[in-house]
């Protein structure tokens, strides 16, 4: 988490907190609540690490998991995710303008230039993708879940633990779902954002047809500017 201002420039230091496990809907809540009064913001952007539709949890990812993504996921904490409605709630209790998104789109909000087809993987616990034309992000499955092959998903395959198991092969997955999505989407160009990415070198994944950047961990922070410049549009508070 960190302040930023209204053109997306980091303002202090990125502090990091460990997700709250088992992470239910109120015991998130509080958590963040807390943080959101004691900082002061009118404006606060959230990156979900899950689907999400209008600020509301459509699937909660390895949130669902009690004791994070080392652990099966939990039902009854599955449950209470879906149909959640985080913006509304985090609106009521903090009295801000909150906006929720899914992290691996303010990670794309955060990369795009703004012009074209842009695709965004987000490289961290697991893998996220999100498409943007024109800086606009479009509505594309979660991938999160999905094939890649081998009997791997991309959580599976692009994730920490594979990362941290091989490196090599979690290189050469990458470079697999680059050409895979960017076949898929027709894109030229793909940001790696996410705390992974930096691990990497962009020239090691472009080619003739794909021009690959590097975004880094701060993409989100950028983006979370973005949700309140027109880039993305949600309801202001009434």
């Amino acid at each position: 988490m960190a302040d930023v201002s209204a053109a997306g420039a980091i303002l202090g230091s990125v502090r990091r907190r460990s997700t709250p496990y088992p992470c239910t809907p109120e015991r998130l809540v509080v958590w963040l609540s807390e943080r959101i009064t004691r900082r002061g913001f009118d404006h606060v952007g959230i990156g979900f690490p899950g689907e999400t539709s209008e600020g509301v949890v459509v699937a909660p990812g390895n949130l669902a998991r009690p004791s994070g993504i080392t652990s099966a996921p939990d039902s009854s904490i599955d449950v209470q995710w879906r149909g959640f409605a985080l913006e509304r709630v985090l609106r009521d209790r903090t009295q801000h303008d909150v906006r929720v998104v899914n992290d691996a789109a303010l990670a794309a909000l955060g990369s795009s230039t703004g012009h074209g087809r842009e695709l965004v993987l987000t490289l961290g616990t697991g893998c996220g993708v999100a498409l943007l034309v024109d800086g606009q992000l479009q509505v594309i499955p979660d991938y999160g879940q999905r094939s890649l092959g081998g009997g791997r998903t991309f959580d599976q395959a692009l994730g920490e633990r594979a990362r941290a198991d091989n490196a090599v092969t979690w290189q050469q997955s990458l470079r697999e779902a680059i050409t895979v999505l960017s076949s898929e989407w027709e894109t030229s160009l793909v940001h790696l954002a996410g705390g992974n990415s930096q691990r990497l070198k962009a020239g090691s994944f472009s080619s003739e047809k794909t021009a690959v950047t590097i975004q880094g961990n701060r993409a989100p922070l950028r983006g979370a500017a973005r949700l309140f410049a027109g880039w993305l549009a949600t309801p202001p508070m009434g």
